[in-house]
């Protein structure tokens, strides 16, 4: 008998902040995400150290999906975070940077976790109510009737991604296709239970990124030499395409040993007689006047020639992700046994043709409304496609969930330095009764408040990787960046031209102070909510529903952390 180790007893850590390993992982983490941030973020290459694939790329989820880390303390950030991820697709980054910034300024002060958790709560309420609030000067009405806030929103996404390397009139283009494609999915007939479409993306590596192209319905890829021209498909009388959607085996080879063992009659060809069955499916399809047969697996090549030779067009190794769309869009249900077949299985499509894309070709299937659309998205190499491919996919959820809440939030950093000079305007000017609600001392809010507001600062000094200098203005409370290499002077009018989102500049005889200061102004004046005339040809913005989900996530995050006595650790 083996000897067995005696149980060591689990391993208790009081107060894991003030260890120096935790604050070093914390700092460390903090100077990943933060280095990323914007469209000038560095770029990070992540590998497992024994060769591989090596991702390079800027976005939260890639990088926080492959961070290893043992601590506990940061397993609760970064599963924080990944899961605002999961559910908003956006806003990663800030929330990440906020969480760090906020744990390291609250963790500062000399004030009791409880207190500051209390009061940091209450800056949160402060937060949202004026968020959500119609006085509030750092959000925008989104109008689905006018595309240029949309196409803002969008341009926006893609050009904080620094890895697609886009440069302006690539931006442009796909913003144009990602919102074509969106507007695909949105159903022409309302219902009560409206769902949108899905948008499948189509890749197409080593060509430019204006060959991209936004196609109602679904892409097939086909070999060459199984695409005849011209395409003749069987029609029914009211000049339909019948649809037989399979999403099983039809190569012939049904059988598998695992499943047991089968007995046959000496003479009699197992093969031969599951590839009876499949042709005795085949006429009962062309009897349906069946025009075109799409299977998720293989079809057993003398299928596809009897097909094929009676006008019926067959496609097969579909793939299981095309299952679904395909089953929407063509109203068919996927048959899962060739003894299941019958009438009420098929769908229909308007039109069936071919299309190419570089050396790829692809079967089109058109449907009669389109909830499905395919965008084939080019890139010149496979890390800048990858990076893409996440990006359009990020703006496609975007816009999602702009269409339940129709607003955007000013990007930039102008969001962050709004708020902090709102929340530093409303701490000055709350109540004895108010403190004595929360349970702590003027003293004590503002303390908590400062470090709040200079949390929000930081992630605004973020975006700013090139040593310039970062500034807000007294009057609306906007970001403001002076490149690197000029002197500090007092007339910064010279050196700045635009807020951080676009939507300002500087001929309103503006005044400034530098970022992260220990004492803010309060906003005199709301942002103007309606675009003026004189507003430049790009405003940055950002997708208000995940962003304010960040905010709450990261408060709510670092109070946790900031909270915790003791880490127990089994050793076992």
């Amino acid at each position: 008998m083996s000897r067995l180790e005696a149980k060591k007893p689990p391993l208790f850590i009081s107060e894991p902040l003030t260890k120096d390993a935790v604050s070093q992982s914390l700092s460390l983490l903090s100077g990943i995400v933060k280095s990323c941030y914007g469209p000038t973020g560095r770029l990070k290459q992540l590998h497992n150290g024994v060769g591989g694939y090596v991702c390079t790329t800027s976005q939260s989820s890639a990088i926080l999906g492959r961070l290893s880390v043992t601590h506990p303390v940061l397993r609760i950030l970064m599963a924080s975070v990944q899961n605002h991820l999961s559910r908003y697709s956006d806003s990663g980054l800030f929330t990440a940077i906020l969480c760090c910034n906020l744990i390291e300024n609250f963790k500062s002060l000399n004030i009791a976790s409880c207190t500051v958790v209390k009061i940091s709560q209450h800056l949160l309420s402060l937060c949202m109510d004026y968020l959500k609030s119609e006085a509030c000067a750092c959000r925008l009405s989104v109008d689905f009737s006018n595309a240029e806030t949309l196409l803002y929103l969008i341009s926006s996404i893609l050009t904080s991604k620094p890895a697609c390397m886009l440069n302006k009139p690539e931006v442009g283009h796909l913003a144009v296709l990602i919102l074509k494609a969106f507007m695909f999915t949105v159903p022409c007939h309302v219902e009560t239970n409206a769902v949108l479409g899905k948008c499948i993306i189509v890749p197409v590596k080593g060509r430019r990124v204006v060959d991209s192209a936004v196609l109602p319905g679904l892409l097939i890829e086909m070999p060459k030499i199984q695409l005849a021209t011209p395409l003749t498909i069987k029609r029914t009388c009211s000049n339909k395409i019948k649809v037989a959607l399979f999403c099983m085996s039809m190569s012939g080879d049904c059988f598998s040993p695992e499943e047991g063992t089968v007995t046959v009659h000496h003479g009699i060809s197992l093969e031969m007689s599951e590839l009876n069955q499949l042709l005795d499916v085949g006429k009962q399809l062309v009897n349906d006047e069946v025009g075109l047969v799409v299977c998720q697996k293989v079809i057993h090549p003398s299928l596809k020639q009897y097909l094929k030779e009676n006008g019926v067009m067959a496609v097969d190794r579909a793939g299981l992700s095309l299952m679904e769309p395909l089953s929407l869009m063509t109203g068919s249900k996927p048959i899962a046994s060739i003894h299941l077949l019958s009438h009420n299985c098929y769908g229909s499509l308007k039109d069936v043709c071919i299309e190419s894309f570089a050396s790829k070709h692809f079967v089109h299937l058109i449907p009669h409304d389109t909830v499905i659309c395919s965008l084939v998205l080019c890139n010149r190499n496979e890390t800048s496609w990858d990076e893409l491919k996440h990006a359009c996919e990020t703006a496609e959820h975007v816009l999602q969930l702009t269409v339940k809440e129709p607003l955007a939030l000013l990007g930039g950093g102008c969001t962050e330095t709004h708020l902090a000079s709102y929340i530093r305007h409303k701490s000055c000017s709350l109540s004895t009764s108010s403190f004595e609600d929360i349970g702590c001392s003027r003293t004590q809010y503002q303390l908590v408040a400062d470090g709040f507001c200079r949390s929000l600062e930081s992630v605004a000094c973020s975006l700013n990787h090139d040593d310039g200098e970062a500034l807000t203005d007294v009057v609306y409370g906007h970001c403001w960046f002076v490149p690197s290499g000029f002197p500090l002077v007092s007339n910064r009018s010279d050196l700045v031209s635009k807020c951080g989102c676009g939507i300002n500049d500087n001929t309103a005889n503006l005044s400034w102070r530098p970022l992260q200061g220990r004492f803010g102004s309060p906003v005199r004046q709301g942002c103007p909510k309606d675009l003026p005339v004189k507003v430049a040809d790009f405003l940055t913005l950002d997708c208000f529903a995940a962003k304010c989900s960040g905010l709450q996530v990261a408060l709510e995050t670092a109070n946790l952390i900031l909270d915790l006595s003791y880490v127990i650790e089994d050793q076992n």
